[in-house]
């Protein structure tokens, strides 16, 4: 028996997650959450050969679909658990969302974060009423210490994605798509832990049986890829998309998504880069790496999307502004836009002049140069120029070096790795 078909048959010995329970989810969500829209993305569906239609969950209070999941936990339970409070694993959205409904609600809520969280995270998080415990050097750390809280303290463990609960509340997201564009036949659905495609992908295969369902991990973190297509892919790495950087893949939703995902793409950092850049250029708005994914996924996977109507959810905008200003510089580096050429000139008046007039001459704007004349292997008599420069687009940038080149120069663009 292969591990996918052992996961398939696992999933009948979980409890069984239903459009009813999805439904039940909504009618409790009504009113306390945003009802985000559904729109039609004429460009991007022009740039990917698919009709592109984007749920805007980082329209949420605290920017992301996560909220959804947390609050029907919080409403389904009992009295007085609520009363003693609840505790949660996180570093990112699933603390928010429990925070913020649960604060609303008037129960207690402790977030355990790892220490490396971001000190702007621990902040959101206490903004809405979370008191933040920081334990441990990782998510596995601070989940542990959190659970041990759980039992010390009397509390309830909201769990971020490994709960039929919760992803019932994130299966809201596929209700309100394929009402507000139920000719979507497609989903492309980020997977971390797999509760929101786990919930996505039980209500979509409900109201419309024969929808494509297709998983979206990050290259970095394979771990449910790994689990449901039996490969041993290295997971761990600096991702873009940490919201869905997750090393075990959950109990519950393994076996689920075995049985609902019909194909499962892997997503690489450059794409996940394009994917952010594009949305914010053509559709103004701002999601994290993990927002991104399931765009990612179109654009590096064209064949497989090829004319299909591709629901994408926009699962969260939580993202460092120093990040965001980064990938979009390096998103300008790969367009052509912008770059860095290392000019060799000899060390005497008059010669930064003379290449300086090329660029004027291409109307490419330069922003910044730098010298080097001791850290090279060139004679005494000689520099390496970096010039940053801004042109209008790859063609205007080649046509400048390629001038350069004819007059004698050497020159080089520093590529991004």
């Amino acid at each position: 028996m292969t591990d996918t078909q052992a996961l398939t048959e696992g999933a009948q010995d979980a409890p069984l997650l239903t459009i009813a329970d999805i439904r039940a989810a909504a009618e409790r969500l009504k009113g306390s959450i945003v009802r985000t829209p559904t729109l039609y993305s004429k460009t991007l569906s022009a740039i990917t050969g698919a009709n592109i239609w984007l749920k805007f969950e980082n329209h949420q209070f605290t920017a992301a679909y996560k909220e959804r999941g947390a609050l029907n936990a919080l409403l389904v339970m009992g009295e007085e658990r609520r009363k003693r409070g609840v505790i949660a694993a996180s570093a990112g959205n699933h603390s928010q969302g429990v925070s913020y409904h649960g604060t609303r609600l008037g129960v207690p809520v402790t977030i355990v974060m790892p220490r490396t969280t971001p000190h702007v995270k621990v902040m959101q998080t206490e903004s809405v009423g979370g008191k933040v415990i920081l334990e441990g050097e990782n998510y596995d750390q601070a989940y542990a210490h959190a659970r041990k809280l759980e039992k010390e303290l009397g509390l309830t463990f909201v769990h971020p994605f490994d709960d039929p609960v919760v992803a019932a509340g994130q299966g809201t997201v596929a209700l309100e798509m394929l009402e507000d564009a139920p000719e979507i036949d497609m989903l492309a659905i980020p997977v971390g832990g797999g509760g929101l495609a786990t919930g996505m992908g039980t209500a979509a295969r409900a109201i419309k049986p024969d929808i494509g369902l297709i998983g979206v991990e990050a290259e970095l973190f394979p771990s449910m890829y790994n689990l449901l297509k039996g490969t041993s892919l290295p997971c761990g790495g600096d991702t873009l998309a940490e919201g869905i950087a997750v090393f075990e893949p959950g109990k519950y939703t393994a076996p689920a998504l075995a049985a609902l995902l019909d194909d499962f793409v892997l997503v690489d950092e450059a794409a996940l880069e394009t994917a952010l850049a594009l949305l914010l250029q053509i559709e103004k708005t701002v999601v994290e790496g993990a927002g991104a994914a399931g765009l990612a996924a179109v654009l590096n996977n064209r064949e497989m999307f090829l004319g299909r109507n591709v629901g994408i959810v926009l699962c969260g905008g939580n993202i460092d502004t120093r990040l965001l200003a980064n990938v979009l510089l390096r998103d300008l580096a790969r367009q052509g836009r912008l770059a860095r050429l290392r000019i060799f000139l000899q060390d005497r008046p008059g010669s930064l002049y003379r290449a300086m007039h090329e660029f004027n001459s291409h109307n490419v704007n330069i922003i910044e140069i730098s010298h080097q004349r001791i850290f090279t292997t060139l004679p005494a008599k000689g520099l390496v120029t970096d010039i940053e420069c801004e042109a209008r687009d790859r063609d205007q940038l080649n046509a400048l070096i390629h001038a350069l080149r004819s007059k004698g120069y050497t020159v080089s663009q520093v590529e991004l790795d």
